[in-house]
């Protein structure tokens, strides 16, 4: 932990080599231990994370709940545990931060009714506090519900399906956001024994019961977005990832294909990827983020190290997120001389301008990913952090890692 409520991040020889530390991926773990308790049975969970999230989680489910549980800021905690207690037929008042309780939730909770969850807003509708009074089956397995605005809703429902008296027959209305992270729940579900179905715009999950069996979580692809955008940004690099595969269930493994075109080549081994650096492509780069919104930030701020015109689309799930991300890129990127300007409903556009030569003190906004999104840029100039403690959210070491490969972290 650092004490300072910012830090300045300088790298002196912009050139970077070694093997890097990267946490296991938050999502893979979160979605482990849900299945986990809802399975009954105890079982190994391998390389578990080590992200705020994931000991919340965790101690959360290891524990009888008391009658207030709090998600603190971890969105998926707060989704998940609102189908797990539910499900589970628990009485109980979930709560969360001050920015938790502007996160919508009713999307989630308008399902859960329909299935018969007794559920009742503690203060705004449709936001959380929530209360939860219970289960009764309300004798439907059918529901519809808008796959536009976060996975995490249809993630939280799937998992818990196979408990319910009949399943549950899904319809996902509208475009599908971050559908990777859709398919990775039913392929994690399949591991513990449980079979679904995901046709077209629908999912069919039979009444069955998960199988206890051991589980090893990959490292996270999100955290090794920044090492992607540090080695686009260097003036020379060889860095080596362990533990990423090519076969992974995360959204953010788009990342060696994505990443090409900004100058980083990427090579499979056995134990992981390694990173080098080759020509960046100079053209407009168009990428749609509704797959990998996560990596939306990263982009943005890697674009404007590197001056270059990104077309982005996808991101309307980052208006919810832990802050608005969309705003954030908005008012930062100036700071590095750079706009994301909004052309179209819907498209937005990074267009660079002359590099700042000062220091640029970039706001976190209470988010983990604006800190270690623009942290990179220290390759190009001085960069200060306000809060950096918001990395504990999911990758608690950044900081000591970014030293070991050559970064100079200084209090402010």
């Amino acid at each position: 932990m650092i004490s300072a409520s910012a830090v300045r991040v300088a790298h002196p020889t912009k050139v970077l080599t070694g093997r890097v530390s990267l946490p296991a991926s938050k999502s893979e773990a979160n979605r482990a231990l849900i299945i986990r308790a809802l399975s009954g049975q105890d079982f190994a969970i391998h390389n578990l994370s080590d992200a705020n999230d994931t000991a919340l989680l965790n101690r959360l489910l290891s524990t009888p709940a008391g009658p207030e549980v709090s998600a603190e800021d971890a969105g998926t905690v707060m989704r998940f545990l609102t189908a797990y207690y539910a499900i589970t037929n628990q009485a109980v008042t979930l709560t969360g931060t001050d920015r938790m309780c502007h996160r919508p939730i009713g999307v989630l909770v308008d399902a859960l009714r329909t299935l018969g969850a007794k559920i009742d807003y503690a203060g705004q509708e449709g936001f959380p506090p929530l209360q939860l009074q219970g289960f009764e089956s309300s004798g439907t397995n059918q529901l519809t519900v808008r796959a536009d605005v976060s996975s995490q809703y249809i993630s939280a429902l799937l998992m818990v399906a196979p408990l319910l008296p009949q399943g549950l027959e899904l319809t996902l209305a509208g475009k599908i956001g971050s559908e990777p992270y859709i398919r990775m729940t039913l392929a994690q579900m399949a591991h513990f024994g449980v079979q679904a179905v995901f046709e077209g715009n629908k999912i069919s999950v039979p009444a069955q019961n998960y199988q206890a069996k051991e589980y090893t979580v990959e490292s996270d692809w999100s955290a090794a977005s920044y090492w992607y955008s540090m080695v686009a940004l260097a003036q020379e690099a060889d860095i080596f990832l362990p533990a990423l595969r090519p076969d992974s269930l995360q959204g953010d493994s788009v990342l060696p294909d994505l990443m090409t075109p900004f100058g980083v080549q990427t090579t499979f081994t056995e134990e992981g990827v390694r990173l080098t650096k080759a020509p960046a492509h100079q053209d407009i780069h168009r990428i749609d983020f509704s797959a990998c919104p996560d990596l939306a930030q990263t982009v943005a701020a890697l674009a404007a190290g590197l001056q270059l015109e990104v077309e982005m689309t996808g991101l309307e799930s980052l208006r919810i997120k832990e802050t608005d991300r969309i705003l954030a890129i908005q008012t930062e990127l100036p700071k590095l001389g750079a706009t994301l300007q909004e052309t179209a409903p819907g498209v937005f556009k990074v267009i660079p301008g002359n590099q700042a030569k000062n220091e640029a003190r970039i706001h976190t906004y209470e988010d983990h990913r604006m800190a270690m999104a623009f942290a990179p840029l220290a390759l190009k100039q001085e960069i200060v952090i306000d809060e950096p403690n918001v990395v504990k959210k999911s990758y608690p070491r950044f900081w000591e890692v970014l030293e070991q490969a050559g970064f100079q972290i200084s209090p402010v």
